[in-house]
């Protein structure tokens, strides 16, 4: 292994820590840290990234079913949505140049770690809270502790596959900002539910993404395969330690770096540019 990817599996281990110590939006961090790292294009981090947050998410689920917590049917139908759509999301990124898709990357990282931001600093004040509308698209059912299937939860569920997919092909994040929030406002579930399920889905949609990167020839394995390896150590570890650590404090620092490098990610491309 030389050097370079020993500096990739670094940064995974890294990515896989922060995704056990702060929960599924963590991974988002990935892309900017091999631009930053490794001096990868967006384009060229994307897939591999997803290919490390999805392996990392892919532990996470396997131990919320062996929990009994991931709603796998609503999983499954999220991501085979998410799958088809993500190859669009590929094609899209190879016909924007470099600078327009970081930047519109660093808008996505602003947005998302404002809602992490926001949301910690809620729990500060007031403890863990789900604030939920009065009607709920998708209810479990209490005698078969399955979701109920009824067209406004098909819609939700499938408007969320959407958006995720997209985002997967087109900047190379799982989703985990767009899919929790999603089940946490269109569904009962409890919050461990919540996370495992998104796991799940990320799990998933991240491999159709890779497998499609793989397949037009934009996937770096040689940097993937080391970065990925890192990524499942660093959560296996971070586990280990997340409950002494994680919590709203951290996540609040971690939307404050990660808001650092959206903005270096801005300004490398604009001077760049100009």
């Amino acid at each position: 292994m030389n050097e370079h990817q020993l500096l990739g599996a670094g940064l995974g281990t890294l990515i896989g820590a922060i995704l056990a110590l702060t929960g599924a939006g963590g991974g988002i961090l990935a892309v900017p840290l091999l631009v930053f790292g490794l001096g990868l294009s967006i384009v060229e981090a994307a897939p591999v990234g997803l290919l490390a947050v999805g392996l990392a998410s892919a532990v996470g689920a396997i131990l919320g079913l062996r929990e009994g917590i991931v709603r796998y049917r609503a999983a499954g139908y999220i991501a085979s949505i998410g799958i088809v759509i993500a190859p669009l999301g590929l094609w899209l990124a190879h016909q924007l140049p470099n600078t327009p898709l970081a930047l519109l990357f660093s808008a996505v990282l602003m947005y998302a770690c404002v809602r992490i931001f926001r949301k910690a600093s809620c729990e500060l004040r007031h403890g863990p809270l789900a604030t939920r509308p009065d009607f709920l698209p998708c209810v479990l059912n209490p005698l078969q502790g399955r979701l109920r299937w009824t067209m406004p939860c098909l819609r939700a569920l499938t408007l969320t596959g959407m958006l995720a997919g997209l985002l997967s092909g087109l900047l190379g994040v799982g989703g985990g900002f767009v899919i929790i929030p999603a089940l946490t406002r269109y569904t009962d579930l409890n919050m461990k539910s919540v996370v495992a399920t998104s796991l799940a889905v990320i799990a998933l949609v991240s491999l159709g993404s890779v497998i499609t990167a793989t397949l037009s020839g934009v996937m770096h394995w040689a940097v993937g395969a080391p970065f990925a390896a890192g990524a499942v150590v660093g959560l296996v570890a971070g586990r280990q330690i997340a409950r002494y650590l994680a919590g709203p404090r951290l996540q609040q620092l971690f939307a404050v770096v990660a808001v650092g490098a959206a903005v270096m990610l801005v300004y490398t491309q604009i001077t760049f540019f100009l």
